[in-house]
């Protein structure tokens, strides 16, 4: 990955037709309504305008080339568990967050690095024994510190943390050593926005019984299912992302985006309702925070990689 290869990549170029065309398209779609019909859609404009800032970023990332991807992959963990740490009251104790944090580097570093031994990008073995030892050392810190009230939650929220927004989503920048980093990366960011849509536009058009009333009372089995039927679309129409994917792939491709989107969403869900807030933080406009908004990647990225890595390995 380079400026150069995105270039060259047809991959690279037809994505970021496709996110000019949707975007034009949405704005121009979304003024006819507002002046056209005079329908009230401010807070659909707050999206859009959100999607406006978001795409650009992603795009220029990957553009960049594989370090600026790993380092950006870096960012929004840091980030993302920067709000987990402020709504859940773990941003207090300074030792288990900088730990967290010195973790989410060091994935980085290890899926940047080469591996010394096998001499290929991403230094597999160790990325995949980090949480052995991030964790073994948040759960050393009290013990170092001689404290004992209140560290059982404040470590398991950090060992929450880090698996779940540091090595879960971490599987995203390593993906950057792929050959095919430009399809599975862009494709995977595509599609979870994609599915995300068509749940909510199939929920208020389909609506039906409520898919985890207590968890969010929102969701509906009718855009539980729609968004399932355009994950699994999503794969044969973008087959040119993967050429090298057979049927059983592209249909794996589709159960993981459409089934671990939708659980990445509900595990959120579940813990802002348990900890008594509506969004994560308020960094994007029309879209809460930041981890409202990387949510369904989390489940989905380690999945998909896992299933490339069986059948093609990684590089």
């Amino acid at each position: 990955m380079s400026p150069a290869a995105a270039l060259a990549s047809g991959v690279f170029l037809a994505y970021s037709r496709l996110a000019v065309i949707v975007l034009g398209g949405a704005g121009f779609l979304l003024f006819v309504l507002s002046h056209g019909f005079g329908k009230q859609i401010d807070s659909i404009w707050r999206t859009f305008r959100g999607w406006l800032v978001i795409l650009p970023i992603v795009l220029a990332c990957i553009f960049a080339g594989r370090g600026a991807t790993i380092v950006g992959v870096a960012l929004l963990a840091m980030t993302a568990f920067k709000e987990f740490a402020r709504a859940t009251g773990l941003y207090r104790d300074w030792w288990m967050t900088g730990a967290v944090h010195c973790g989410i580097i060091a994935l980085a570093v290890t899926s940047f690095v080469r591996d010394p031994w096998l001499d290929l990008p991403g230094w597999y073995g160790l990325f995949m024994a980090l949480p052995v030892y991030v964790v073994s050392l948040l759960l050393i810190i009290p013990i170092a510190r001689n404290q004992a009230k209140g560290q059982l939650q404040n470590t398991a929220l950090a060992i929450a943390a880090f698996v779940y927004l540091g090595w879960m989503f971490g599987h995203v920048g390593f993906l950057a050593n792929s050959p095919h980093a430009y399809g599975y990366l862009l494709f995977l960011v595509l599609a979870v926005a994609g599915t995300d849509v068509a749940a909510f536009t199939c929920g208020k058009l389909f609506g039906g019984r409520k898919l985890r009333d207590v968890i969010s009372p929102n969701k509906t089995w009718g855009g539980s299912i729609g968004a399932f039927v355009v994950a699994m679309i999503l794969p044969w129409l973008m087959r040119w992302s993967f050429p090298h994917f057979g049927p059983v792939q592209l249909l794996l491709t589709g159960v993981i985006v459409g089934v671990g989107g939708q659980l990445g969403d509900l595990t959120i869900s579940m813990i802002k309702r348990d900890i008594g807030v509506k969004d994560m933080g308020a960094l994007i406009p029309g879209h809460g925070g930041l981890l409202d908004r990387i949510d369904s990647l989390v489940f989905v990225a380690p999945l998909f990689f896992h299933m490339v890595r069986w059948y093609y390995d990684v590089y």
